[in-house]
């Protein structure tokens, strides 16, 4: 177990050390390419790609804190870290999004025309490129460690490749809509607020506790029934979700005269088979079924 927590750690570093030099060199291309032609669009952008390398360091962080064992004060771990750094992800979208709202706003008012030079093209179709690749990259390495952080920042990753799209178009456009490049501002930070609070939300209800999907529910109630060998008309169920492991917790229904040996046999059973087939630890209640 804790060579395959070693070797999905080693993932995480590299896409995330990866994520941080390049959205690096990146940003720099972006933000000389913005201040030659006084895009206002493109400045923000590269903002955007800078901010993916501290969303970035925080997954390294949060990987590296949530690898901690459990003590005595945490004695489920430290698996949220990864939570949290999703969370801190999703928080940093949203404030670069704001912070750009803003700006296009005093740019449209202030009626500022934008001339995009060809250093500006080579920077945005370079950034599509290249961030396209990151979000393929870090979904691939989600997929493999099934860590929440990586995929907030593959997603970081993604609104940064679509808002270079956005910019793109509006080059073409430029010479005609002396507004394009205000209204692509706020284009861009909408879709940044938007991935931010799909991040956010994400994360809280991962904290606090939430029900299993539909599909893990189906898989879980057929290892009920097939270990059982009848339907034990399964309920309440609540998954609460630790980061590098998950706790899943529900109640059974059983004869009322069977004695608490067999009751305890077939609970464990059950939690035995769903450790094993789904990788939850899991706590049964049982209760009395109920006689017409």
């Amino acid at each position: 177990m804790k060579k395959q927590v070693s070797a999905k750690n080693k993932i995480i570093y590299t896409a995330g050390w990866a994520s941080v030099v390049l959205n690096i060199l990146l940003f720099i291309v972006k933000y000389l390419a913005g201040i030659l032609s006084g895009s206002l669009a493109l400045i923000a952008d590269a903002w955007h790609t800078l901010s993916d390398s501290i969303s970035s360091l925080v997954v390294i962080i949060g990987t590296k804190l949530s690898s901690k064992t459990a003590d005595e004060k945490h004695p489920y771990g430290h698996g949220r870290f990864e939570i949290i750094a999703a969370f801190v992800v999703g928080m940093l979208l949203g404030y670069v999004g704001i912070e750009f709202i803003i700006h296009s706003i005093e740019k449209l008012q202030a009626r500022e025309f934008v001339e995009y030079t060809d250093f500006a093209l080579f920077a945005v179709i370079l950034s599509i490129v290249a961030k396209e690749a990151m979000a393929q990259y870090a979904f691939g390495a989600y997929r493999k460690t099934e860590n929440k952080s990586l995929k907030a920042d593959a997603w970081h990753h993604r609104t940064d490749a679509i808002s270079s799209v956005l910019i793109l178009i509006g080059i073409f456009f430029s010479a005609s809509y002396w507004w394009i490049d205000a209204v692509l501002g706020l284009l861009i930070s909408v879709l940044i607020l938007y991935t931010a609070w799909g991040i956010i939300k994400d994360a809280v209800s991962n904290i606090l506790g939430e029900k299993p999907d539909e599909e893990s529910l189906k898989k879980i109630r057929n290892i009920i029934h097939k270990t059982a060998g009848e339907e034990l008309n399964a309920h309440h169920f609540h998954l609460h979700n630790y980061g590098k492991h998950k706790e899943l917790s529900f109640h059974i229904y059983l004869e009322a005269k069977m004695s608490v040996k067999q009751a305890h046999d077939i609970a464990t059973g059950i939690e035995q088979e769903i450790e094993k087939q789904c990788d939850m630890l899991t706590t049964i209640h049982i209760e009395p079924k109920k006689t017409s």
